[in-house]
């Protein structure tokens, strides 16, 4: 039997609540548990996000490079125009970040507490470069 049954990513940030409801929509997914500091979602394939109240959180300056080495989100997707509307409706908002096109192509965009993650269309298998 494995040791650990499942894993949880979990963004700290101010208002829990409301960071919750942003992935909620963006990701079509369902609230699994809540308490005072902490929120917690699942997506339809299972991907799981909290959000733990944290008063003094700070956002993250990705893609800067004195912060390169911050955790993101990735997420594949099928439309990244349609993904950019969801995003900016829900209060996110685009990153610039270098050229990304090609088969391989990616966007970065902030939550709107500040953590960066990334939609691509292809996951890629080449080592990252740059």
């Amino acid at each position: 039997m494995a040791l650990v049954i499942a894993g949880v990513v979990v963004l700290d940030c101010a208002e829990p609540e409301k960071l919750a409801v942003f992935y909620k929509e963006l990701l079509e997914a369902e609230e699994t548990g809540a308490t005072a500091n902490r929120v917690e979602i699942r997506g339809a394939d299972g991907f799981r996000l909290a959000f733990r109240r944290d008063v003094n959180a700070t956002p993250p300056s990705w893609p800067r490079p004195e912060n390169s080495l911050q955790a993101h989100i990735d997420f594949v997707v099928e439309d990244l125009d349609a993904v950019e509307r969801k995003v900016v409706e829900l209060g996110g908002r685009p990153l610039e970040t270098k050229d990304a096109s090609g088969p391989f192509e990616e966007r970065g965009y902030a939550d709107p507490a500040g953590h960066s993650f990334t939609v691509r269309l292809v996951t890629p298998t080449a080592p990252k470069q740059g």
